[in-house]
């Protein structure tokens, strides 16, 4: 059983390793297990816990995108809107003054 570090996870999973450090600190992704490296803890994924997360990782909704699909659909209404309005009367140019 082959046991990688958090960023060979984030690697296979294509994603960023701070990405996955914070879904696991969110609880949306499970934590693989914990191995003590000296004084620090050190998460140890084997295959099967990657194979796992791969499997969630499209359950999981990505902040940014879910924000910015809800910006463009705004974007797209305004717009929308925009166009159903009555065409305004083009305003008379002023007549420009020369000394």
């Amino acid at each position: 059983m082959k046991i990688l570090s958090t960023r060979e996870a984030a690697k296979r999973l294509g994603i960023h390793f701070t990405t996955l450090a914070h879904y696991i600190a969110n609880g949306k992704l499970p934590a693989p297990t914990v191995t003590q490296i000296g004084n620090r803890p050190v998460h140890a994924w084997t295959e099967e816990e990657v194979e796992r997360a791969k499997e969630l990782l499209p359950k999981i909704a990505n902040g940014r995108k879910t924000r910015y699909q809800k910006k463009q659909s705004v974007i797209g209404n305004q717009q929308l809107a925009k166009a159903t309005r009555r065409p305004k009367s083009p305003k008379p140019k002023a007549k420009s003054r020369k000394h």
